[in-house]
């Protein structure tokens, strides 16, 4: 996993962390801090799948 796939996840994780914690408080502002917080680890995880598939397309295809 490269840094980009790492703070991707970790965002995911916390956001879901933050979603249920609103979800038991009764906090519908975290709840969707939380919901939000995870699409865009999702995005950053996406970014960096996509870095590591250049990468290891790279390495298998070495000018």
């Amino acid at each position: 996993m490269n840094k980009e796939q790492v703070k991707g996840v970790a965002k995911i994780v916390a956001g879901k962390v933050q979603e249920e914690t609103g979800n038991l408080i009764g906090s519908a502002e975290q709840v969707v801090r939380g919901v939000t917080r995870q699409v865009a680890g999702k995005a950053q995880k996406g970014r960096g799948d996509v870095k590591q598939i250049i990468k290891d397309f790279n390495e298998d295809h070495p000018k």
